[in-house]
């Protein structure tokens, strides 16, 4: 069985994020770009699929611009056989992704896709469901374990009131939690292997996907500075200050 694995290039989750002066985006210019966290779950779950035996290849996709090519080894370092780019400089929203995988999946015909549960730049969490809608195949999101046996999958969620297990028909799309695993650490003798992997490269014009991308962000601002914090010497006076701003 081959599982396709979306790869996502993010800021990386310890930058604090800085907003553009004129408020037409967020700084990216340097700034440590790193793989979407949930995206390296999702790679190292099937790393583990792989090497118990249930599949023979993990194939990364990676949808971004020509420069995303360092991000992609890192995941080929990570054990992913081999990489699928699709490029294009233009930021791509949950249902133009999805429609681009489900073209990735016609050509290479995966028995599981796994991607992560949403990515920290947007947290939209939508392109697994999206794309489970277009395949016309089941879906499992946030998976906190994965047991795959034969032709179908034991996945289980979690949910707002605990956790709850599925099983679905493979093919299927599973989405990671969190808690699913720990990637592993990257050692230097892979991120020389990874060197010689194969990366194929797609122009997303060539795809003919029709655009998905319905909502035009307008302006970016910074979360409302916190104002001073007021001293008070005793319980007395801090509830008098909380009663003469009416909070109590």
């Amino acid at each position: 069985m081959k599982i396709l694995v979306g790869y996502k290039r993010v800021v990386d989750f310890n930058v604090r994020i800085q907003v553009k002066p004129d408020g037409s985006g967020v700084v990216t210019d340097g700034v440590k770009l790193s793989a979407n966290p949930f995206d390296d779950i999702a790679l190292e779950e099937a790393l583990r699929l792989r090497d118990k035996g249930v599949a023979s290849e993990v194939v990364l996709v990676t949808i971004g611009p020509a420069d995303a090519q360092a991000h992609i080894r890192n995941g080929l370092a990570m054990g992913a056989n081999r990489a699928i780019h699709v490029v294009t400089a233009e930021a791509i929203q949950p249902l133009t992704a999805a429609r681009v995988l489900r073209q990735v999946i016609d050509k290479e015909q995966p028995g599981l896709v796994l991607l992560g549960k949403q990515a920290i730049d947007d947290d939209c969490n939508q392109t697994g469901q999206m794309l489970a809608a277009l395949w016309d195949r089941p879906q499992a999101t946030f998976a906190s374990k994965v047991e795959v046996n034969g032709a179908s999958a034991r996945v289980t969620r979690e949910i707002d009131a605990g956790l709850e297990t599925i099983d679905v028909d493979l093919p299927a799309v599973i989405t990671t939690d969190l808690r699913l695993n720990e990637p592993r650490f990257i050692k230097l003798p892979d991120i020389m292997k990874a060197k010689s992997k194969p990366i194929e490269t797609i122009e997303l014009a060539s795809l003919g996907v029709a655009s998905g991308d319905h909502l035009k962000t307008t302006h970016y601002a910074p979360p409302a500075k916190r104002s001073k914090g007021v001293m008070v010497k005793d319980v007395a006076e801090l509830v008098a200050a909380l009663k003469a701003k009416g909070l109590v």
